[in-house]
């Protein structure tokens, strides 16, 4: 019990307000114990007259009364006495549990306090506005890290001088696989000829095939007819 009782502090009025419940519980413990102990000191009594009442009950019947009559008296005292033991003992408990029902109520008034000062002024309309603001940090941190990442940073590139410079390695290229024909023919020269020139190559590929297959037709005819 001493946990209990050593909770609160306080000045020495409040204290002995808060010690009055353990000093009561003291004190009917204590008569509690004395009424025990009376207890078992009548039951012995009531059991040793029954054993004198019953060992002179046959050869001295008037010892044996004067033993049932103090028998009678220890039993009413004792009937008494366990009347009293309950009593103190329903009295320590409605105490003890008034006391712990306190004790309990003071501490959550504790906790309650405890938690107003944690919380302070926060309320949830507070929470909401910090949550928001928050989201806004994050979209702005977004924001800045998009715009650092998908900047174009330094001197723009010249796609007509990429090209030049592709047109002038693929010259090379060429140049250097012809050298060993003797000649050189300029890449331009081979990638921009004219339409009609590819056209008049194509019509005359056309027309050597056509000659092949009238060739092949004519010695067809001619094993056919043999």
């Amino acid at each position: 019990m001493s946990g209990i009782w050593g909770w609160f502090g306080g000045g020495s009025a409040a204290q002995k307000r808060k010690d009055s419940p353990k000093n009561a519980i003291l004190g009917l413990r204590t008569q509690l114990d004395m009424l025990q102990k009376r207890e078992r000191h009548l039951q012995n009594q009531i059991d040793e007259q029954d054993a004198i009442a019953r060992k002179n009950v046959s050869t001295n019947k008037t010892a044996a009364k004067q033993a049932l009559r103090r028998k009678k008296v220890a039993e009413s005292t004792l009937e008494t006495t366990l009347g009293q033991i309950t009593t103190l003992e329903q009295q320590i408990n409605a105490i003890e549990s008034a006391n712990i029902n306190r004790e309990t109520l003071a501490a959550m008034q504790a906790a309650r306090e405890a938690m107003g000062k944690i919380h302070g002024k926060l309320t949830p309309e507070k929470v909401d506005e910090e949550m928001a603001k928050l989201q806004e940090a994050n979209d702005l941190s977004n924001e800045i890290a998009t715009a650092i990442t998908s900047a174009n940073i330094g001197q723009p590139i010249d796609e007509d001088e990429l090209e030049d410079e592709l047109n002038a390695l693929q010259q090379e290229e060429v140049d250097s696989k012809l050298h060993e024909t003797g000649g050189s023919i300029p890449v331009h020269d081979k990638i921009s000829l004219p339409a009609a020139g590819t056209g008049a190559l194509k019509g005359k590929e056309k027309a050597v095939v056509e000659d092949d297959e009238e060739e092949e037709l004519r010695k067809l005819q001619a094993e056919m007819a043999m």
